[in-house]
């Protein structure tokens, strides 16, 4: 099995069983109940989930964090960034970039090299989506909605293009800009200018579009129209269910495991850490009953710290890389608000070559691989490269660099 079968067969698997845990949630039974404890939503977004997408898919394109040591003995997934995944366009253009690169027209020479594009992907996703909640304003028209000025934005007008090149109109606003009039969602532009809105590529994260408008956020002109089933959301709120922290918690935990298929259980005890929400009380490790806090306290050098919904690297406490008082300090204040604490997982290293002082030097670099799902489909990659632990480009850790599938000519 190559590196990249690897890749989409582990990834498919503990993706399907994700979904398999969370469809319970959604039912107001003891189960649901049990998840929904783990997952630890707000009653705002309790209510936004309990409103039908017009599509049954809880994360219609998503990308999960990894880290595949070069031999493959090891993969392991750390996150799950099933609501606003990042960088699908980045990487289609990178690759593009490095294949009309001499050097790499040289390497294709003894190599075969097959890029991984994603973008069409991305475009199909949200045409299905539309048709599947029996489209809506009987033409697919597209905004592209987060707040002005944020990092990705570079990408928003990557995706403008691609869209409109293939057809698709799109613009792009943020959430002050959409207004619900007529039975339609309507999406006032930089220039003034206003287009009708069918599909919601929804980049703006759940979280923060609650915290901006708070109570008010349930009457927006985005949720009235996503409730008046005038336009699909693509990921629909529901994805929250998979994008919580927590969701390793449950995956990690056996008391959830009833829904999975022999496989899928065993495709999680070899891909997810173990992961518990952080609270007072008794859990389970490897079979032992144990105090979670006082465990947590003891085994500071294989554990870490992640709030429950965030993104960006923020809020982080690597244990093995602060002292025992920091990690204290950490655990408590984690007490504070939902967090999970996680076991360390074998993080993958290979050399690579950087430009330094006007030589080539070639140096040892953290690698995750960073697969993108379509459903529970793997269609291409996202890798970061980094000197520091916290790989994450958007914390300052890390770079990112195109994925290509290399084997040796015939």
């Amino acid at each position: 099995m190559t590196q990249y079968e690897l890749l989409q067969r582990g990834t498919q698997q503990v993706a399907e069983a994700a979904r398999s845990i969370v469809a319970a949630a959604l039912a107001d039974d003891e189960v649901g109940r049990a998840v929904r404890e783990v997952l630890m939503l707000t009653p705002l977004e309790e209510r936004l989930i309990a409103l039908h997408p017009g599509y049954l898919e809880p994360s219609a394109h998503s990308r999960m964090d990894t880290f595949l040591t070069v031999d493959g003995s090891s993969l392991q997934f750390v996150e799950y960034n099933a609501e606003s995944p990042a960088a699908i366009a980045y990487e289609d253009l990178l690759a593009q970039a490095f294949l009309a690169m001499p050097v790499m027209q040289e390497f294709a020479r003894r190599y075969s090299i097959m890029p991984l594009p994603a973008r069409q992907y991305m475009l199909r996703t949200l045409i299905d989506c539309w048709r599947t909640a029996g489209s809506p304003g009987h033409e697919p028209r597209v905004a592209i909605v987060d707040w002005y000025g944020v990092p990705t934005a570079t990408e928003f007008e990557m995706f403008r293009q691609y869209f409109s090149e293939h057809g698709l109109p799109t613009v792009i606003c943020s959430p002050h800009d959409l207004v619900f009039r007529d039975g339609q969602l309507i999406a006032r532009t930089a220039d003034g200018s206003e287009m009708s809105v069918t599909i919601v590529f929804k980049r703006v994260l759940t979280s923060e579009f609650l915290s901006h408008y708070g109570d008010d956020a349930l009457s927006h002109p985005l949720v009235q129209a996503y409730a008046a089933g005038a336009c699909v959301i693509v990921n629909s709120f529901r994805a929250k269910l998979l994008h919580k922290k927590s969701l390793f918690a449950l995956l990690s935990d056996d008391r959830f495991h009833e829904p999975l298929s022999a496989e899928q259980r065993s495709a999680v005890a070899a891909h997810v850490p173990w992961t518990r929400v952080v609270r007072p009380g008794q859990t389970t490790y490897q079979g032992e009953t144990i105090d979670l806090l006082a465990f947590a306290r003891a085994n500071r050098e294989r554990l870490l710290l992640k709030p429950n919904d965030e993104y960006g690297g923020k809020g982080i406490t690597i244990g093995w890389e602060v002292s025992a008082d920091a990690w204290d300090a950490a655990l408590q204040a984690a007490l504070e608000t939902p967090f999970v604490v996680q076991e360390r997982v074998t993080i993958a290293y290979e050399p690579y070559p950087a430009f330094v002082d006007g030589q080539v030097v070639i140096a040892d670099r953290l690698v995750d691989s960073d697969p993108y799902l379509f459903g529970t489909t793997v269609h291409g990659c996202l890798c970061r490269l980094s000197t520091v632990t916290l790989l994450n480009v958007t914390a300052g850790g890390g770079s990112t660099v195109p994925v290509f599938v290399i084997e040796d000519q015939p």
